[in-house]
């Protein structure tokens, strides 16, 4: 096996195991929680919201340690805090316990993303990088429809939860024993960054990227903490027990994800404005198929769909649009807009959780449809180019 195969495979490994069950993982059984810890939506958004600050934690714990370590440190962490993380939700007796195993398995996502980027910038030709970053990328596709199908084996087993979640963790184990090996090679490198590398990106035409990637953040995270477990209280799909829905969400939700390999190529067809915009409605269409036709094969799928689509599609646009705003300081440009969308994140299921225990699951959905909504029509294309063509005159700092 080539290195550019090995670093492609483990990247692989680490990003399907922490956006997986490590990222996706709670709301994926958030139905299982709720009947065995008797968690009320209030305290669902706030266990979600927890793993959320882990993902934000770790994103800046990454950035300080990619310098001086290399990217096999964090990534090694992560995966670490994963088999850790999952290993102590299999084993929760109380929500303390299961609430501190997501916040670890939650941190793993922002411990592995952006060092494969650094790791494969400076260890794979020009030539390949675009299909290793590619390959890597999938894993999050695929962990989400993999988790989704773990699900789906338990109901044909008739297994635990709790078998799950330890498989999860040993899972994790194997892709940190591959990706020590794989990142062995990458040694710590790069020049120091400046003290005033951050206050560069506090630039007004920053403004929208973080403005988008908040409100992805926020709604995202939304899904992810309720949608299934809603989609399973109208009743599942015709022909399927209820208790399958979660599964058949997020296998669906990862499947159609895989449409973010294709967003250099549309965005470079339509432009980054109409990308945009379409994405903010296929993230609001999908949030409010869940509030209005729950319980049928059109809500469930479209919904899904929609939501793996908009989830994988504008990562990419972040990557993309911050690199472009900050060509000097791509890998700090990114965690930038990682960090707006992890602070939504937060924020978004801990008030989505006190809505619907307040106002109903079906208003909250309702609500949290119309913040993509609303930020289409804020979107204008013009500002959006005008704004990257000030950055672009910009001496790097």
């Amino acid at each position: 096996m080539t290195y550019f195969q090995s670093l492609s495979a483990a990247g692989f490994a680490a990003t399907a195991i922490s956006f997986g069950p490590g990222r996706m993982g709670f709301g994926l059984f958030v139905p299982e929680f709720k009947a065995t810890f008797a968690m009320s939506d209030t305290t669902v958004g706030l266990v979600s919201g927890l793993g959320f600050l882990g993902f934000f934690v770790a994103l800046l714990l990454a950035q300080a340690m990619l310098g001086r370590k290399g990217p096999r440190a964090p990534v090694a962490l992560g995966l670490l805090a994963a088999s850790i993380g999952m290993a102590l939700v299999s084993l929760a007796q109380g929500v303390p316990t299961l609430a501190l195993g997501v916040f670890l398995a939650g941190s793993s996502a922002g411990f592995a993303w952006t060092p494969f980027n650094d790791a494969v910038h400076r260890k794979i030709r020009d030539m390949n990088r675009p299909k290793a970053l590619a390959e890597i990328s999938t894993g999050t596709s695929l962990g989400v429809a993999l988790a989704g199908l773990a699900a789906l084996g338990l109901i044909a087993t008739d297994l635990s939860w709790r078998a799950c979640w330890a498989g999860f963790a040993v899972a994790s184990l194997i892709a940190l024993a591959a990706n020590w090996a794989a990142l062995r090679e990458v040694e710590p490198g790069g020049a120091p960054r400046p003290r005033t590398a951050w206050d560069e990106l506090c630039h007004a035409a920053a403004l929208p990227l973080f403005a988008v990637a908040f409100v992805y953040g926020t709604t995202s995270a939304i899904y992810i903490s309720f949608a299934a477990d809603h989609l399973r209280a109208a009743g599942g799909t015709l022909g399927l027990p209820a208790s399958a829905t979660p599964g058949l969400v997020f296998v669906i939700y990862g499947l159609c994800g895989l449409a973010g390999l294709a967003t250099a190529r549309i965005n470079a067809a339509i432009g980054l404005a109409t990308l945009l915009r379409l994405l903010m409605v296929a993230g609001a269409g999908s949030l409010a198929l869940v509030a209005l036709i729950p319980g049928t094969w059109a809500g469930l799928v479209l919904s899904a769909g929609l939501q793996g689509l908009h989830v994988m599609m504008v990562s990419a646009v972040l990557a993309s649009w911050s690199e472009r705003l900050f060509p000097a300081l791509p890998s700090l440009s990114f965690t930038a807009a990682l960090l707006a969308t992890a602070g939504g994140s937060m924020i978004g299921p801990a008030l989505a959780g006190v809505a619907a225990d307040t106002f109903g699951t079906k208003a909250m959905f309702l609500a949290s449809a119309a913040l993509p909504g609303a930020l289409t029509l804020a979107l204008r294309p013009a500002g959006i180019r005008e704004r990257a063509a000030m950055l672009d005159d910009l001496e790097p700092g």
